[in-house]
């Protein structure tokens, strides 16, 4: 099979890095979200269940098929708003599960009718990369933080990445990775006892529909998958240089949230920052093969699905430093290369340059985070710059 032919030590390491950094950073906040509509231990587990198996699926099926890397994750700002318009209205998990079906059949219009694509084709490839460079440097900026903590830690992998891009720069992220976990468990700071032997089992809930859980958590939970994740997803992939066929990407994303909201599956959207790690260079520097990598992702997401406890312990069990030293390193190359993009054209240097820093900022607006201002912003003063101006030649 032409799959084990092109898959390679770094891109299952990429797709293995992608995974722990997009389970381990956000997973805490669709625990809270789950409690927030008083799910039992068994609910929350068959969330993990549905998310694991939705993700792992629409990232592997359409990468083998495609042999290009499609990166799929669920929406964390939209666990967020579900946690805490959860907690404010005291909604029924029924009510939850009809919000999410509502929220899902939006996404699969915006998907069939392909007006998501044609917004996103109208933003200069800039803007796009200054969106990607803006959403990935908190997570280089949080690898370097992490030394306030972890200073050792820290310290040691940057040493032994910055040796490793010297000598064998393909496997710098692999070998890196390896000696975080020697360091830390020689150290003690691998929290083993988070390792339960336990299956998932998914639980059925009857979707219930109302007009408050319509206003107060389908929308919302629509405007940020889209605005927060999708939007920052459809720029990494134009980023990173391919081209995809995004709007039917996204109807399926719809219509797999559909089949698994009634067992915990709240949103499945394009995924931004573990994206960048299975598309960019690091993950292999040739483009045709990097594939392997979302595909190693989306296996390894399945396997979270079906060992629910057993995978989370793990995941769970390294440092968190660990976690966004190891996620800031493996992100330099394409921070640097998305930097490089969105100021190459003086024409659409100072709109990038606006969209990059309102991105960096984190700043939320409306429940709408930074990733979307950013776009909106650095839009705007494209505008204003070159309203009426007579075409400037790229350069």
């Amino acid at each position: 099979m032409q799959f084990f032919k092109d898959l390679s030590v770094s891109t299952f390491t990429a797709g293995f890095v992608a995974v722990l950094v997009g389970f381990t950073s956000s997973v805490a906040i669709v625990f809270q979200a789950a409690q927030a509509f008083g799910a039992t231990p068994a609910q929350i587990t068959s969330w993990i269940w549905a998310l694991g198996l939705g993700m792992g699926l629409c990232t592997l099926v359409p990468s083998l098929i495609l042999r290009k890397p499609v990166m799929v994750a669920w929406s964390t700002p939209g666990a967020a708003v579900l946690a805490t318009a959860g907690l404010a209205g005291g909604f029924s998990m029924g009510e939850a599960v009809g919000a999410f079906m509502v929220s899902a059949a939006l996404i699969t219009l915006a998907g069939i009718t392909g007006w998501f694509e044609r917004v996103m084709n109208r933003i200069p490839a800039e803007i796009a990369a200054a969106l990607l460079a803006g959403v990935l440097a908190r997570f280089g900026l949080q690898a370097f933080a992490a030394a306030q903590t972890a200073l050792p830690l820290v310290l040691t992998m940057l040493v032994v990445y910055l040796v490793a891009r010297r000598w064998a720069p393909r496997y710098a992220v692999v070998v890196t990775l390896a000696a975080a976990i020697v360091f830390a468990a020689a150290q003690g700071q691998m929290v083993w006892s988070a390792v339960q032997l336990e299956l998932a089992m998914p639980v059925f809930v009857a979707p219930e529909f109302s007009v408050a859980a319509l206003i107060s958590l389908a929308v919302p939970l629509f405007v940020v998958t889209m605005a927060s994740q999708n939007l920052p997803g459809v720029a990494v992939i134009r980023a990173s240089g391919y081209h995809l066929p995004v709007s039917r990407l996204l109807t399926l994303t719809g219509v797999a949230t559909l089949v698994l909201a009634p067992f915990g599956g709240f949103a499945l959207n394009f995924s931004a920052i573990t994206a960048a790690m299975c598309m960019g260079p690091e993950a292999h520097p040739d483009r045709d093969r990097r594939y392997t990598a979302a595909v190693s992702c989306g296996a390894l997401y399945v396997a979270i699905g079906l060992f629910g406890a057993v995978i989370t312990g793990l995941l769970t069990a390294f440092p968190k430093e660990l976690v966004v030293a190891i996620a800031g390193l493996a992100l330099l190359g394409t921070i640097a290369s998305g930097l490089a993009t969105a100021l190459r054209t003086e024409a659409h240097r100072e709109a990038a340059l606006v969209t990059f820093l309102v991105t960096l900022s984190g700043v939320v607006i409306a429940g709408v985070g930074s990733a979307f201002w950013g776009v909106v912003a650095g839009s705007f003063a494209l505008f204003v710059q070159q309203y009426r101006n007579p075409p400037v030649s790229r350069g």
